[in-house]
């Protein structure tokens, strides 16, 4: 890459070339104080701001590349070839990105992991009857095959429990606890009896 003065200079130059080519033909149409500008500070200034930020911006897309190759790629000499294309300016971020991978290595293994779990899942066994091993349901009762009692119901829900359970989980229903059944019409109809006699008892002593 030329240096900043040389290019300025060039520059110069080649705009006094034009004006002396159009001053031989007669036709000076090239003002001469862009000729100035160009020899000026401000455009020496400005003409190295702007190499400035072109150097800045390219390393920024090397960089970049880097940074995601690294979360992409697990193999590192990959990602120094991808960093090498990607100091190529313009073009090779643009390749890069063309050709990297669809996933970060953080998403893959999250995949990975979700796929163990559902593997798991599906490959875990059903539970059976203790008795003739037939498959069974987690809320069965009984044993559809052989009759054999697998777990308790809850006397309030009626929900399947298991051995080592103290409670039903969906009720509060204490595990092995006895519902009295009280009819409330046989327990109005004493009280009104009750009250009747101790109504007439009271009858004569007045």
């Amino acid at each position: 890459m030329p240096r900043p003065d040389t290019s300025r200079k060039a520059c110069s130059v080649a705009l006094r070339f034009l004006v002396f080519f159009r001053s031989k033909r007669g036709n000076i149409r090239t003002p001469l104080t862009a000729v100035y500008f160009i020899d000026s500070t401000a455009f020496a200034v400005a003409w190295k701001l702007l190499l400035l930020f072109t150097a800045v911006f390219w390393l920024g897309l090397a960089f970049w590349v880097f940074r995601d190759a690294r979360r992409r790629i697990g193999d590192w000499s990959l990602v120094g070839t991808a960093t090498l294309l990607g100091i190529i300016p313009l073009v090779g971020p643009l390749v890069y990105l063309l050709f990297r991978p669809p996933e970060t290595l953080a998403d893959v293994r999250l995949r990975d992991a979700e796929l163990r779990v559902l593997e798991q899942r599906l490959g875990a066994r059903a539970p059976t009857c203790q008795v003739c091993r037939a498959e069974v349901e987690p809320e069965f009762l009984v044993c559809p095959v052989c009759t054999t009692r697998l777990k308790q119901p809850c006397v309030k829900c009626g929900a399947a429990l298991e051995p080592v359970w103290l409670t039903c989980p969906y009720c509060a229903t204490p595990a092995g606890s006895t519902l009295v059944a009280v009819d409330l019409d046989a327990a109005l109809a004493a009280e009104a009896r009750s009250a009747a006699r101790a109504a007439d008892t009271e009858t004569p002593a007045a």
